[in-house]
């Protein structure tokens, strides 16, 4: 597949670009998808949830009334789940939950993103992006010159913080290096914009 190279002010530059096809023309694998994206989401989870249970609770461990002869029901110490603010039974412990994707898989998903996007015509090359300085409003020029809306992510070559910084303070804007790229972001973005020096990263990556 080859897209004309679009120039950071609009329009074409002049030259095309030839999208490698073992990353934007595989045969998408809508399962590798999902695991990566269930992946990516599981890792967002700090897993720091934790409640007390019976053993932890403060207060006497001394039997509340005898056995028998009470006419009401046996009971424990204090710390009896049945009480409030008695220890919970099975409660939630600190955990991880990261799942584990073999590196093919993380692979494999990332092409199939990255070929839907391409089909549906949502994947366009942008020449290299530079700015002076962290400019919100230069990164909103950009995009008006490119006559985008909603959610856009760029795909640059190296990690930019001039580039980033500009467009973190817009919604839906999303800056990533070509080492930090990953299927749930490409997934949840409307257009992918990748910079032309980015190309030759993919390659190298998915090689």
């Amino acid at each position: 597949m080859k897209l004309q190279v679009q120039s950071a002010k609009g329009g074409d530059v002049g030259r095309e670009v030839e999208l490698p096809a073992n990353i934007f023309g595989v045969e998408p694998n809508e399962h590798a998808v999902y695991l990566a994206v269930k992946a990516y989401l599981a890792a967002q989870r700090q897993g720091t949830h934790k409640a007390k249970e019976r053993g932890e609770i403060a207060g006497s461990t001394k039997k509340l009334h005898r056995q028998k002869g009470t006419g009401g029901s046996r009971k424990g110490d204090i710390k009896n789940p049945l009480f409030r603010s008695g220890g919970r039974v099975f409660g939630p412990r600190p955990r991880t939950y990261n799942i584990k994707l073999n590196k093919k898989v993380k692979q494999l998903a990332r092409a199939s993103a990255l070929t839907t996007k391409a089909q549906s015509g949502s994947v366009k090359v942008v020449e290299d992006l530079k700015f002076d300085a962290p400019k919100t409003k230069d990164y909103v020029s950009f995009l008006n010159a490119q006559e985008l809306t909603g959610k856009v992510l760029l795909v640059t070559a190296e990690k930019d913080n001039y580039v980033y910084r500009s467009a973190r303070n817009l919604k839906g804007s999303e800056v990533v290096a070509v080492s930090e790229l990953n299927t749930y972001d490409v997934m949840k973005a409307g257009t992918v914009l990748i910079a032309e020096g980015a190309i030759e990263k993919l390659k190298e990556q998915f090689n």
